[in-house]
């Protein structure tokens, strides 16, 4: 097979086509998510909460909050594992899911097998859970008694959260499943009664498609790379090998995006955002240095709390430091972050993108934004 060559400029343009960030908008929501294939969940909210900030950025000012609410009410969309996914796609994981609990040690990872062990020394709490869930069902996790014999033990925030690990658990084998939120609690119900009746895919047939998919959705990945345990960034034999001028090793790319025209306009994204979550990547194809820096304390921060990364064409071209203050109810904007000189077009374009998150989003009132300093 032939081994495509790319430029720099090539490989991004194709990974900001992929993830329906160039000049064309989707149609709607569900085309963004079964494009993308997923929106992450993250609790964090400085100016909104990730999924609702990915999809305005693909949308723009067309999007409403709402319209996720919606699509995870009539389930047309589902949430798995911090992950919101197109309801179709769960028959990719269910056999998955069926054969998890069988796998001996030897055949996956050290962890994977000590998890099994801590779900089946517990498994009178695991029956007790899909009881009560049968009989009262949905229900939030402090509505489940917890009777584990073994602890859950954890060096961070999880230690001793024994039934909300055991739901965890209880998803990846396929019992439970989370039919909604009130408030910002989950509500837990037996998955048959949440999962479409889809015929499900087999397991190799599974891991083939779900590769392909998300290759299409990055354009262009790694065919290896590091263990995750929720969504992987490579995607094994997917598509056609490629190389990439300057850029050492082979990647696997999207051949219907090889040889498409481009036309990229501004966009502001997360920075969780799929474009540059595989952060190596983004060093190698956008030579886009970024950290979340939320976790430092202020004075080491060089960009913001959430700074979000400023894509402009086939570039990422800086940071905007920016926090949504409902008190006031502006989207408060502390500095432009200019990673590439901006002349007068850009400035005017990143412009005109703050002004429509500001008061095109109802997560910020539809406020004005207060520009305090920068560019």
């Amino acid at each position: 097979m032939t081994v495509h060559e790319l430029s720099r400029l090539d490989a991004r343009r194709i990974a900001v086509r992929a993830q329906l960030l160039d000049s064309r908008r989707p149609a709607g929501l569900l085309e963004v998510v079964r494009q993308l294939t997923l929106l992450q969940i993250d609790p964090t909210a400085a100016i909104a909460p990730n999924a609702d900030l990915v999809a305005w950025s693909r949308l723009g000012a067309s999007y409403s909050p709402a319209e996720l609410g919606t699509a995870l009410a009539d389930r047309r969309l589902l949430e798995l594992r911090a992950m919101i996914r197109p309801s179709e796609d769960l028959a990719l994981y269910r056999a998955d899911m069926a054969g998890w609990d069988r796998a001996e040690r030897g055949q996956q990872p050290g962890w994977r097998a000590s998890v099994r062990d801590w779900v089946r020394a517990n498994d009178a709490c695991r029956l007790d859970i899909l009881d009560r869930l049968g009989a009262s069902g949905p229900l939030p996790s402090r509505d489940l008694p917890d009777t584990c014999k073994v602890p859950w033990r954890s060096t961070g925030w999880t230690n001793n959260r024994n039934v909300t690990q055991l739901l965890e658990c209880m998803v990846l084998r396929g019992e439970v499943a989370i039919a909604g939120r009130r408030g910002g609690d989950r509500l837990w119900d037996l998955a048959a009664r949440v999962y479409p009746d889809d015929p499900v895919v087999p397991s190799d047939e599974a891991l083939r498609i779900r590769n392909q998919r998300r290759l299409r959705a990055l354009g262009i990945a790694r065919a290896r790379g590091p263990e995750c345990p929720v969504e992987p960034a490579d995607v094994g034999e997917a598509g056609e090998p490629a190389v990439v001028e300057g850029v050492k090793g082979t990647w696997r790319v999207d051949p219907s995006l090889l040889g498409q025209p481009f036309s990229g306009r501004a966009a502001l994204l997360s920075p969780f955002d799929r474009l540059l979550h595989d952060r190596k990547r983004t060093v190698e194809l956008f030579e886009f240095d970024y950290q979340l820096e939320m976790y430092k304390p202020a004075a080491k921060r060089r960009w913001g709390y959430f700074a979000l990364p400023i894509l402009y064409g086939d570039r990422l071209v800086g940071k905007l430091d920016a926090t949504a203050d409902r008190t006031a109810g502006v989207l408060r904007v502390d500095a432009v972050h200019q990673d590439l000189p901006f002349d007068r077009t850009m400035t005017a374009a990143v412009d005109d993108e703050i002004k429509d998150l500001a008061p095109g989003s109802s997560w910020t009132s539809r406020c004005p934004a207060e520009r305090r300093t920068g560019p």
